[in-house]
């Protein structure tokens, strides 16, 4: 426990830092309210009225969302297979190959799907 110490504290140094700055900066902080401060901000575009359900998100969203996931998980776990990778031997070779199997067929459904189209 005591080579864990000095992360603990650190973290507890990091916790209190940003929730003392969060509360700090609402006492001190400027209470200028307004109505133009209100408004979402959209890169200097003006906001447009939503329907009162939210509106319907297309389809291309959530296939690039899903295509984001399945690429960012592959890489979490290539890097500690490709750090580990002599150590593995051919047991990690044949599950990589599997895993990257697995991925593939996830990229093959979102090219299918249209996931890969910017029009």
């Amino acid at each position: 426990m005591n080579a864990y110490a000095p992360i603990i504290v650190l973290g507890g140094i990091a916790a209190a830092f940003a929730i003392g700055s969060v509360f700090t900066a609402s006492i001190v902080g400027p209470k200028r309210y307004n109505r133009a401060k209100s408004e979402a901000y959209e890169c200097g575009i003006e906001p447009t009225p939503q329907p009162a359900g939210g509106g319907r998100f297309p389809i291309k969203y959530y296939l690039t969302a899903m295509l984001f996931i399945v690429f960012d998980i592959e890489i979490v776990f290539l890097y500690p297979w490709a750090v580990t990778f002599d150590r593995l031997g051919m047991f990690g070779l044949v599950e990589m190959l599997l895993f990257v199997l697995t991925v593939f067929v996830a990229y093959a459904y979102v090219w299918r799907r249209g996931g890969l189209e910017w029009d």
